[in-house]
């Protein structure tokens, strides 16, 4: 076998499922070897996705790359089917760094330590594996396979109301996931031939009832774990009970897993459904920016705040992908990849605290800048990221985001601008409740925490290593964006042409596409009606 010939992406996603089976036979039983063995696993793994994607990985291509297909299960159809394209490539590496950091920020970890790191790995295992399956049946086992390593990080190492989170955050997925077998199975089973790779299943003519059936199952899956109001609740509670890092990887990775679902799944393979969908979707972004806004004004905890801060970014995702361009487009990724790095870094800083103070009530803290003066620096970074201050990443995805769509075509100027003014309002919210939270931490009269005078409480060289090699590219991808567009650019204008070409083949027959979203339930039903279901 070639070099050219390996498996690589193969050798990703199972590397650290194998990684994980040692640890049980290591001898530590304080986590010291165990951390550095787990670690070290992780930079592995990081380096061969980047030399993977470095070495044989053309970003200039559209199709379908690196394919390794393989029988797996015949008998059901199923398939070891991995590819990468510009969809799936920046998430594994987003994946990467911020499971490894995730890692390093676990250095404290001591209880159940082989549990843990074991966990950490299998996650890390199945998250690449989500962005890299090619067959519906492999997509759904990786998918499922992340919710058990979450679960349990929440449940045993969480704070007072873990078991409450960790079974609100099982019940809430794994409801969800079943509309991802139902749509997945009605898409396999729709038609001639029976089968489970993408490719073949985005290939099959399904009739329209058939494609908003199957799209409404999948956004319903997807919404959940974006996660897209009113399925958002769990969310919260989740973050605020889980330890740091394990709110590094739910807020930097997996939510991003049910955004890449949404592009994959919903745009690419049902475009005719994502048509009449797209003003949905624009609506129920907007809802998720302004609701999640003014609702982080309530939470006095740390994390509850920055885990609404994190539904409200989310609604941009929903902006994007409803905008039918491809500044619309690009914007959702790159808002995804974005958000990624900046929550990642506000849940770490989040942890750091929590460590000193042992309380995440902002009541209770205050006047803590003198005494984490570095780490009031770095928290600070984060959240003017976070507010998508000019320099930073979340300026140029949320602006790109707006741009995208304010220029669509697709809509009548009314509803334009109604989505953008109240999206817009939220953009104005989100640096009030930011300021808000920096205040309360670390300025004024310090609240019922007494800081002792003879204790450093900053930031340690090794969580600052953290927090810099997130803000590092934060920065970067805020002054020089096409460090993360270039790898995505040629798919998502290809995708983004497709969409709008199938809508404006659909207003050359029934009228512009404005009109047909007025007419609403009347229009849309005689047009099923004229369509059987095979």
């Amino acid at each position: 076998m070639t070099v050219e010939h390996f498996p690589w992406l193969t050798a990703l996603v199972i590397f650290p499922l194998l990684a994980a089976i040692p640890i049980p036979l290591l001898p530590d039983s304080e986590g010291k070897t165990l951390r550095w063995y787990t670690l070290g696993a992780c930079l592995a793994e990081l380096g061969l996705i980047l030399y993977t994607f470095a070495t044989y990985y053309d970003v200039t291509q559209t199709g379908l790359q690196l394919v390794d297909n393989y029988a797996w299960v015949p008998q059901i159809g199923l398939n070891w089917s991995l590819a990468a394209d510009g969809l799936s490539m920046p998430l594994v590496v987003l994946s990467g760094l911020v499971t490894t950091l995730a890692v390093v920020a676990s250095w404290n970890i001591t209880m159940k330590p082989r549990l843990y790191f074991s966990l950490l790995l299998l996650m890390f295992s199945a998250q690449v594996g989500v962005f890299l399956a090619q067959d519906m049946l492999m997509f759904f086992i990786m998918w499922e396979l992340e919710l058990v390593p979450v679960y349990l990080l929440i449940s045993i190492w969480g704070g007072q109301k873990r078991l409450y989170a960790a079974t609100k955050f099982i019940l809430y997925t794994a409801i969800g996931s079943i509309f991802i077998l139902l749509a997945a199975m009605a898409m396999a089973f729709y038609g001639d031939n029976l089968t489970f790779n993408f490719s073949e299943l985005a290939a099959k003519d399904y009739s329209l009832p058939m494609q908003l059936f199957t799209y409404t199952g999948f956004l319903i899956a997807f919404g959940v774990k974006l996660p897209v109001f009113p399925f958002h609740t769990w969310l919260p509670d989740a973050h605020s009970e889980a330890p740091a890092p394990v709110s590094m990887i739910l807020a930097g990775v997996l939510l991003k897993m049910a955004g890449y679902g949404l592009i994959r799944m919903n745009i690419e393979m049902l475009p005719d459904a994502h048509v009449y969908f797209a003003p949905v979707l624009a609506i129920l972004g907007v809802i998720n920016i302004v609701y999640a806004s003014l609702a982080a004004f309530g939470q006095d905890n740390l994390k509850r705040r920055m885990a609404y801060s994190s539904v409200a970014h989310m609604g941009f995702v929903l902006l994007g992908l409803a905008a039918f361009t491809t500044l619309g487009l690009s914007g959702a990724l790159l808002q995804m990849i974005s958000h990624g790095l900046i929550a990642a870094v506000l849940f770490f800083l989040s942890g750091v605290a929590y460590e000193r103070t042992h309380t995440l009530a902002m009541d209770k803290m205050g006047g803590m800048g003198k005494a984490m003066p570095v780490a009031f620096g770095l928290f600070t970074a984060g959240s003017m990221a976070s507010l998508a201050l000019p320099g930073m990443s979340g300026f140029v995805a949320e602006l790109t985001v707006f741009l995208g769509f304010s220029t669509s075509d697709a809509y009548s100027t009314f509803f334009k601008a109604g989505i953008v003014i109240l999206a817009a309002i939220g953009v104005i919210l989100s640096p009030i409740y930011l300021l808000s939270m920096l205040r309360r931490i670390f300025f004024g009269t310090p609240g019922e925490l007494r800081i002792p005078s003879n204790t450093s409480w900053d930031i340690n060289p090794r969580e600052a290593f953290v927090a810099l090699c997130l803000i590092v590219p934060i920065i970067g991808i805020g002054l020089y964006p096409k460090l993360a567009t270039q790898t995505y650019d040629v798919k998502s204008t290809e995708l983004a042409n497709r969409v709008q070409n199938i809508r404006l083949a659909q207003d050359a027959d029934h009228g512009p596409f404005y009109a047909q979203v007025l007419a609403a339930p009347e229009l849309l039903a005689s047009r099923l009606s004229t369509v059987s279901i095979r």
